[in-house]
Formats: C-alpha cells, structure tokens, sequence
C-alpha cells in the first residue's frame, strides 16, 4: 500500500475514533504499533517505561482524535503526542531521582532478568553511543520497518538529511561493533 493510500486510511481510522468506533482504533493500532513503540523506545530505552508510554499515546490518540486537523499527516501527530509523552515521562523520572537523593527503591517484587545474548548486548551499547536523532532513524528503519521517507516526514527533516544521518549512523555501528 502506497504512502498516501495508508496516510487516507489511518485518517480515515482517526475520524472513525472520534465518532467513537473502536474497530477504528484497534485497525490504526494494528498497522501503527510497531512504528509508535520503536520510536517511543529510541527515546527512553526501556522496554517496560516504552510499553507503558506506547499506552498512554493510544489512549491519548483515542481521547483527542476528535482534535486532529487531518493534513495528510497522521503518523506525524501520533510521533508528536508520543514524544510530548516520553519527554514528560523522562522529566517525571528525573524528578523522582532527585527526590529519592540516592535512595534505593526496595519494593521487594523481583526485577525480570532479561536473558540477552553477547551480540545484542553489544548492539544496545552501540546504539547507546548514537545520538537521540540517530538512533531514532536507525530504530525507525531497522526495527520500525518504516521507509526513509516516511521517517523524514516524522522527524521534520528533508528526506535528502534523514538519508545521510542513516548512513553516517549505520557506519558508525559498524565501526562501533566491528572494532576490535
């Protein structure tokens, strides 16, 4: 499906929701879900905090979808309120840290150990190095499936620069993880 096709069909699926049709919502989750989290995980890193801002950017979309001016941009309103909600939630647990002064929070419930293999790991670290705009371009591509136009528009940037951070980007991954 072509670009402008899918743009018409999520605005089509925002204007469904503001009416109150839940199909609608289920529909444009299924087709944006991955782009959303892997966005939302170049910001904050964290599996668990992206799950639960991936949440609340649906919730939010669903309350003020009603609110959107369709411009043929929908991805872009859904990366804005996103990052509007990873920023607020960076700033919350700032704050929190500031509070806690060094304070260790024992709840007492065990914290999942995720088993990561020695490549991934290196990976991670890697992606850790890139800047906040390089690693959304690179999570974007790779694990969002997204076209570089697409992530250009997302980002605002021409498509020309979001080309050349990609490349500078992947080149500085390889060299990070290839350097022995």
């Amino acid at each position: 499906m072509g670009t402008g096709i899918m743009a018409m069909e999520l605005e089509n699926w925002i204007c469904d929701m503001a009416n109150g049709d839940k199909e609608g919502l289920r529909q444009f989750y299924e087709e944006t879900a991955r782009s959303v989290y892997s966005f939302i995980f170049s910001v904050l890193k964290d599996p668990h905090e992206s799950e639960d801002v991936m949440q609340e950017t649906f919730l939010a979309v669903w309350e003020h979808a009603g609110d959107y001016v369709p411009y043929g941009k929908p991805l872009a309103w859904v990366f804005t309120i996103a990052r509007r909600l990873c920023y607020m939630r960076l700033r919350e647990k700032k704050r929190q840290e500031t509070l806690e002064d060094g304070e260790i929070d024992d709840t007492g419930v065990p914290q999942p150990q995720l088993e990561q293999t020695a490549e991934r790991t290196a990976l991670l670290q890697a992606l850790d190095q890139l800047n906040e705009t390089e690693r959304q371009i690179v999570l974007l591509y790779a694990a969002a499936g997204m076209k570089h136009r697409e992530i250009a528009q997302v980002l605002n940037m021409p498509q020309a620069t979001e080309l050349s951070k990609y490349s500078r980007s992947v080149k500085k991954l390889q060299k990070m993880l290839y350097a022995s």
